[in-house]
């Protein structure tokens, strides 16, 4: 068992996919894809579509890693040669040895292709088989078809909705999914849905 560390410069990676710790240097090539897909974050409490609303996204990502909520990654697809969007660790409890995955946005030509696959198995090996952790979890706002079918793709098990939840930009209180993968389920989870990859 390990402790999941903050301060680590942790890169996961395999032949589809780099996933990386989200620095500022990283704008210019999120920037595009946050222009050319404004509403990517529909469903999501944080603004989107503008350089100022991705600055903002990228500025509290780190702090939120600094302060140790979070820990955000970009997604690089090694197929296109390029960052594609990003994904995070967050809700870390290292006494409870559970994490969430989650904050995932990708530009739209590398969704339903594989890639977020393969970057949640990397996520999802690194918190089982690395950290030692006992229960991943997922969440998603409960009108959001496609991130739930991705989290039961994925073999994750619905546990249920937290009603009225979370403020939305639009004012709009949204209800969350929850979802969750443990670690003893992690082995056939891994054997069904990830074989091959």
């Amino acid at each position: 068992m390990n402790n999941f560390n903050f301060l680590e410069e942790v890169v996961l990676e395999n032949e589809r996919v780099r996933l990386e710790p989200l620095s500022q240097s990283h704008f210019e090539e999120l920037l595009p894809i946050c222009l050319e897909a404004p509403n990517l974050l529909q469903y999501s409490p944080s603004a989107f579509g503008t350089a100022e609303h991705l600055q903002a996204y990228v500025q509290g990502a780190l702090q939120a890693r600094k302060a140790e909520q979070r820990y955000p990654f970009t997604t690089y697809d090694k197929q296109l040669g390029r960052i594609v969007g990003s994904t995070s660790f967050g809700n870390v409890s290292n006494v409870h040895r559970r994490l969430e995955i989650g904050w995932t946005w990708l530009a739209p030509a590398t969704q339903r292709t594989g890639l977020n696959r393969n970057a949640k198995f990397l996520q999802l090996s690194y918190a089982f088989e690395t950290l030692g952790y006992e229960r991943v979890e997922f969440k998603a706002d409960a009108r959001n078809e496609a991130s739930r079918r991705a989290m039961e793709g994925i073999g994750a098990t619905f546990e249920g909705t937290l009603r009225s939840h979370t403020l939305m930009q639009d004012g709009f209180r949204r209800s969350t999914v929850y979802y969750s993968i443990l670690s003893e389920e992690w082995p056939s989870v891994k054997a069904r849905i990830f074989t091959g990859l």
